[in-house]
Order: C-alpha cells, then sequence, then structure tokens
C-alpha cells in the first residue's frame, strides 16, 4: 500500500516562494515577447502586458531588413560553432591530462592553472599581446583567448578522475589505443561535464560584445550582440533605424523583436543539454 505524503506548512510556502520567483524571471521575458508583436499604440501604453492587443509582425519585418543583423548572427554563429568546439576539445584534453596521477609535475601544473584564477593581466596589456600576434580585427581574436580557463579545466578535471577507472584499464588490456581509450571509452562517459562546458561557453560566446568592441573594427566583424547594443544604447544608430521604419512600429517594438531574435537560438538549445547540466556540475565539483 503507498502511503501519500503529508502536505506541511513549510511546503506550501516553499510553493508560493518558487512559484512567485518563476513569475517574477518570466515576466520580463514575456512582456518582451509581447511586445515584438504588439502595435505601437499598445507598446506605448502604460500597464502590465500578458497578450499583444494587435498582432503585428512589422518589428520583425524592419529588424531582418537591416543588413547589419545578418552580418552579426553569421559572425556570431561562426564565435559560436568554433569557440565551443575548440573549447570543448582543449579543456577535456587538458583535464583528462591533469587527472592521471602519472602525469609529472600534475600538482605544480594544476597550482599554476588555479593561479590564473586570481590574477590577470589587464585589458591594455592584454590587447598589446594579441596587436602583437596579429590577432586585431581579425574574428579569431574573439576565439582565441577564451579557448579554455582554470575553472573549466579543474571542474572537468575532477568529473573525469570521478569515472571507475577499472573502464580505461579494460580497454587498455583489449589492447586500446591510448586515443581511442581518451576519445572513444573515456569521452562519451564524461558526457555530463561535456554538456554542461558546452553550454557555458555557447552562452559566453553568443552573449559576449565586449571584446568585439575592442578587438575588432568595421562591419565585416560586428556580432549580433554589437547590434542590439548599438539598438538600445547608440541613440543615433536607433535613429537612423527608426527614420527607414514603417509608421506601425516604434522604438520599442524594434527593441523588443531585435532582442527575441538575438536570444532565439540560446533558449531553443538549452533544454537538450538541461538534463546533463545538474549531474554534471555536481559530480565535477565535489571531487577533490
Amino acid at each position: 500500500m503507498v502511503t501519500r505524503r503529508r502536505w506541511t506548512i513549510f511546503d506550501a510556502v516553499n510553493i508560493v516562494i518558487m512559484a512567485m520567483a518563476a513569475i517574477l524571471f518570466f515576466y520580463p521575458f514575456w512582456q518582451t515577447l509581447v511586445l515584438s508583436f504588439s502595435a505601437p499604440e499598445y507598446a506605448s501604453a502604460l500597464g502590465v502586458k500578458l497578450l499583444p492587443g494587435k498582432v503585428t509582425l512589422d518589428a520583425y519585418k524592419v529588424v531582418f531588413a537591416t543588413s547589419s543583423i545578418y552580418i552579426g548572427y553569421a559572425n556570431t554563429l561562426f564565435r559560436t560553432v568554433v569557440g565551443t568546439c575548440l573549447t570543448v576539445v582543449v579543456t577535456y584534453c587538458a583535464a583528462y591530462a591533469l587527472s592521471r596521477e602519472t602525469l609529472p609535475y600534475r600538482r605544480i601544473i594544476t597550482f599554476f592553472i588555479v593561479l590564473t584564477m586570481f590574477f590577470h593581466g589587464g585589458l591594455v596589456p592584454t590587447f598589446l599581446v594579441m596587436k602583437s600576434y596579429g590577432l586585431v580585427g581579425s574574428v579569431f581574436a574573439l576565439i582565441l583567448p577564451v579557448m579554455t580557463s582554470a575553472w573549466n579545466i579543474i571542474i572537468t578535471r575532477n568529473y573525469v578522475a570521478s569515472i571507475n577507472k577499472e573502464l580505461e584499464e579494460a580497454a587498455m588490456v583489449d589492447g586500446a589505443h591510448p586515443l581511442k581509450i581518451v576519445f572513444l571509452v573515456m569521452f562519451p562517459v564524461s558526457l555530463p561535464i561535456i554538456s554542461v562546458i558546452t553550454i557555458w561557453t555557447a552562452v559566453y560566446h553568443w552573449n559576449a560584445w565586449f571584446d568585439a568592441l575592442v578587438y575588432t573594427n568595421g562591419e565585416k566583424n560586428i556580432v549580433l550582440q554589437l547590434v542590439l547594443r548599438r539598438l538600445l544604447i547608440d541613440t543615433q544608430a536607433e535613429t537612423s533605424i527608426m527614420q527607414s521604419t514603417v509608421a506601425a512600429t516604434t522604438g520599442a517594438t524594434i527593441k523588443a523583436a531585435t532582442i527575441m531574435v538575438a536570444i532565439l537560438p540560446i533558449i531553443c538549445i538549452y533544454p537538450f543539454l538541461q538534463k546533463h547540466f545538474t549531474k554534471g556540475i555536481m559530480v565535477g565539483s565535489v571531487k577533490g
């Protein structure tokens, strides 16, 4: 016989608090979505907006009529895909090596990696280094400097070290090559932490704009978040866009449509990686 769990006052208070928190987090996103499909008179009115007053796609037509959107999308997609793939490969290889007790000077190497979490060279020295390598003005200036990080390496190393070593030993007994063990045996088992690193890196690259502002120049290297920043902050850019809009749009609806266009890919990808997220980050963070 299955006994039902009795609800307590603590459970009720938790549900109320979490429901209120969910509404507070979700409403700004929902309002932006509603404004992007709303008519200008409804978007300009004060008050809570739960549904669009009059559904229209004019704001999205204006957004996709801007050429910089397509350039920004292409550069951001390239940066996100290439940067995430390189980060996963470099981080996993470094973490696997550091997780092996047979690696010479493993503790010293780990110490210097962790040291970089507390000290940074600064913006100007970093820019001079990038300039000396000839990366300023190139899209690779947005990828190579952040190809890995100490935090990603440490939590990935902890996860790989938590995997049963008998799995690797069995593959060695069967005569598997070390590279085959690393990428065909250990890598699939490490998918939870790989998913965590992938989503962290992809979200970072998709949302980053400051390094693009510093290291790139010209419209050909503009990223999507810089296009969004210009629209939200730069009044001159907003004025030029507004002069080309139709009468059925306003600055608020165009900004909302641009925000939705910018965040849609990440929202679509996140649910596929979410199931690995909690397991990967918990196991990767608790083992020393």
